[in-house]
C-alpha cells in the first residue's frame, strides 16, 4: 500500500473520504540504546515455545500502526502495534499469520547504529504476544526503500546500510520458525539493479548471523505483480532477481497486486480484477519456471461489490496454485484505521464484509496448502 513519507496514512486522493486524525506529539523519543543481541535474549526467555517447523499456509492480515506517524513522533501518540483484542481477533478468525509494518528509523535511529531498547522491546513483545495465539509475525520495514526519506543509493543510504540493519534484527528472532523477514515494503523509485544489490546484501547479512528464517525477497516498483516484468533500467525484476542467491535456500518472493483502475490500493472500486489476476499468472509461471515460491504481502479492496467479488476471486486463485504460493496477508487491519474504506478492523465486534469473504480461506488449510 502506498503511504507518503510525510503522512501517517495510505493516500487517497482519489477517494472522497476523511481520514481517521490522530495527535502528533512534539516530545521526541529518548533515545535508550542496547545492542539488540543482549536485548533479544533477556526478553526471549520468557517467550512461548515454538514447533519445530515452520508455518508453510500463511494467511491472514496486515496489521497496521507501526508505520504510522514521523519517525519522531511518540508511541500511542503518533504510532501504535496491534492490541491484544486485535491479535485475538486474528486468532479467533483462524488466521495463521500477521504482517507487521514498522519503521526502520525507529528501530534504527542512526544509520550503522545500535538499536533504540524502548522501540526493540515493544517490537519483541508484540511477536511474542501473536506468538502465543499461533500467529506467525511477518516483520516489514515499511520504507520503501528509503531512510528518513533519504532513497537507498540516491543520497547517504548504501546497500551497506541496509546489511548492517538486518545484521542486527536478524539475531533477534533467530531460530523462531513463527517469525519470518520481510527485507523491504515496497521498493519504489530506486534503480533496479541498485534494489538487487541491496536485497541481495541483506539476505546474505541475515545469513551471516546464522538465522534461517524464512526471508520474503521483495521486487522494485511497489513490488507489483504487474511490475515484475517491466522494462528498467538494469534490467526487469524477472531478470535480475531470477539469479537471487541464499545460503540457507528458504526464501520466498514477495508480490502486491490491487484490483482498483491503476492498482495502487486508492480506488474505491476494483474494474481490474481480471487483469490483476493475470498479473499474478504471469509471476506464477514465471516461479514455476525458476522453481521458486511466492507470498502475497498486500492486496485488498473496499467492501463495494467488485472488490468483495475479487477478493474471493484472489483467494480461489492463490488456493488452486497452492505449490507456488506459500500464503498471503490482506490489506490492512489495525486498531487506529477509523472510516478508512479499505479497513479490515471488526466494528464494534462485527466483521468487515471483506473479512466475510475472505473466512473460508482461513480455514481447511489442508485443501488449500501446498
Amino acid at each position: 500500500m502506498i503511504i507518503t513519507p510525510t503522512s501517517a496514512y495510505p493516500s487517497i486522493a482519489f477517494m472522497k473520504y476523511d481520514r481517521p486524525k490522530l495527535t502528533t506529539s512534539k516530545r521526541v523519543l529518548a533515545r535508550g540504546h542496547l545492542v539488540a543481541g543482549t536485548l533479544a535474549t533477556a526478553l526471549l526467555v520468557a517467550a512461548v515455545s515454538h514447533p519445530a517447523s515452520a508455518q508453510i499456509c500463511l494467511r491472514g492480515v496486515n496489521l497496521a500502526g507501526g508505520e504510522f506517524g514521523g519517525s519522531e513522533g511518540d508511541y500511542g501518540q503518533s504510532y501504535i502495534y496491534p492490541s491484544v483484542e486485535t491479535l485475538d481477533w486474528a486468532a479467533l478468525r483462524q488466521m495463521t499469520a500477521i504482517r507487521l509494518p514498522f519503521k526502520w528509523e525507529r528501530l534504527q535511529p542512526e544509520l550503522n547504529g545500535p538499536f533504540d531498547s524502548a522501540e526493540l522491546t515493544r517490537l519483541v513483545e508484540i511477536v511474542r504476544q501473536a506468538n502465543g495465539r499461533g500467529l506467525t509475525v511477518i516483520l516489514d520495514p515499511h520504507n520503501y526503500a528509503e531512510y528518513q526519506n533519504d532513497r537507498l543509493g540516491k543520497g547517504n543510504v548504501t546497500a551497506a546500510d541496509f546489511a548492517n540493519f538486518w545484521s542486527q534484527l536478524a539475531p533477534v528472532f533467530s531460530g523462531n520458525p513463527l517469525v519470518v523477514y520481510g527485507l523491504m515494503n515496497e521498493p519504489t523509485d530506486i534503480g533496479s539493479a541498485v534494489w538487487f544489490e541491496a536485497a541481495q546484501a541483506g539476505l546474505d547479512a541475515i545469513r551471516a548471523t546464522g538465522a534461517n528464517n524464512l526471508v520474503l525477497v521483495p521486487g522494485n516498483i511497489w513490488s507489483g505483480a504487474s511490475h515484475w516484468f517491466d522494462d528498467q533500467e538494469g534490467g526487469s525484476n524477472a531478470e535480475l532477481f531470477q539469479n537471487i542467491s541464499d545460503s540457507a535456500d528458504n526464501f520466498a518472493f514477495e508480490f502486491h497486486q490491487y484490483m482498483d483502475d491503476n492498482f495502487s490500493g486508492t480506488n474505491p472500486t476494483c474494474p481490474r480484477v481480471k487483469d490483476a489476476i493475470l498479473a499474478l499468472e504471469g509471476v506464477t509461471g514465471w516461479m514455476r519456471q525458476y522453481g521458486y515460491k511466492g507470498f502475497l504481502g498486500e492486496f485488498g479492496g473496499t467492501s463495494a461489490p467488485d472488490c468483495l467479488a475479487g477478493l474471493d476471486e484472489f483467494g480461489d486463485y492463490l488456493a488452486s496454485q497452492r505449490d507456488i504460493w506459500i500464503g498471503w496477508t490482506a490489506w490492512a487491519a489495525g486498531d487506529w484505521w477509523g472510516d478508512y474504506p479499505l479497513s479490515l478492523q471488526p466494528d464494534a465486534g462485527v466483521d468487515k464484509p471483506q473479512i466475510n469473504v475472505l473466512k473460508p480461506y482461513f480455514q481447511d488449510l489442508d485443501r488449500q496448502c501446498g
